[in-house]
């Protein structure tokens, strides 16, 4: 059987992936978050255009489902759980534990590497994430650590270990959760089929325009609770 390898939607992928790498790169190597918070949002766009060309161009193939979710892998779940272990071995604690257990709470973030090939896994498999998502989507993921970490040095803002350690692991249940979080696919323009999506980009909009730095971690936390809500009264 003969595979191309070389289509333009895997040559996207793959600068996703570069991306990823030097995020990684720039986090653990230059100590540098803001490089790694720009690299995981050039990942992001990456990782857009990659499907948005496969579907303009027809040019779909299995390799480049695999491709994706390997390069996605290193991108979002790789590259922020590092910006998070490096964060968290700069933090100090805000009680006196033991040295042990100090040395846990900095590896925590790797948790998030763990469950974003969870996600990913599963996400290959699953036929009913076409219109929105089952559990928080890797991108979001990496770019809420990223622009956290970004946004608390540049602030000059301090944040235990202890808050850190908690996020990673909350950040790491939501990405297997069963929460189902909306996605930006519009079949219309219409308000009654799209609230959600609407509400959500004058929040996001409302967010830029007030919080500065702290608004990218803010829109994915927004995110976060308009797709919670929507599940809740869903079930309900």
């Amino acid at each position: 059987m003969k595979i191309k390898l070389f289509t333009v939607p895997n040559i996207i992928t793959l600068c996703n992936l570069l991306c990823g790498c030097g995020s990684i790169v720039a986090s653990l190597v230059f100590c540098n978050f803001s490089l790694a918070f720009l690299l995981i949002i050039a990942s992001a766009v990456c990782d857009f255009f990659d499907g948005f060309t496969a579907r303009l161009l027809r040019q779909y193939s299995d390799i480049g489902v695999q491709l994706d979710s390997l390069a996605d892998m290193v991108s979002f779940g790789v590259a922020p759980s590092a910006i998070m272990y490096l964060f968290a071995s700069q933090t100090f604690t805000m009680f006196n534990l033991p040295s042990a257990v100090v040395a846990v709470l900095t590896f925590v973030p790797f948790l998030m590497a763990a469950f974003s090939a969870l996600r990913l896994a599963k996400f290959n498999i699953d036929d009913t994430q076409h219109e929105s998502f089952e559990g928080l989507p890797t991108p979001a993921n990496a770019v809420f650590c990223a622009s956290f970490v970004y946004a608390v040095v540049t602030g000059g803002k301090a944040v235990g270990l202890e808050w850190v350690a908690l996020i990673s692991v909350l950040m790491s249940a939501l990405l297997v959760s069963p929460v189902r979080m909306f996605s930006f696919k519009l079949k219309s323009l219409s308000w009654s089929a799209n609230k959600l999506q609407y509400i959500f980009l004058a929040l996001a909009v409302v967010a830029l325009l007030t919080l500065g730095i702290y608004s990218v971690p803010t829109i994915i936390v927004i995110y976060i609770v308009l797709s919670t809500i929507s599940w809740l009264f869903c079930k309900k």
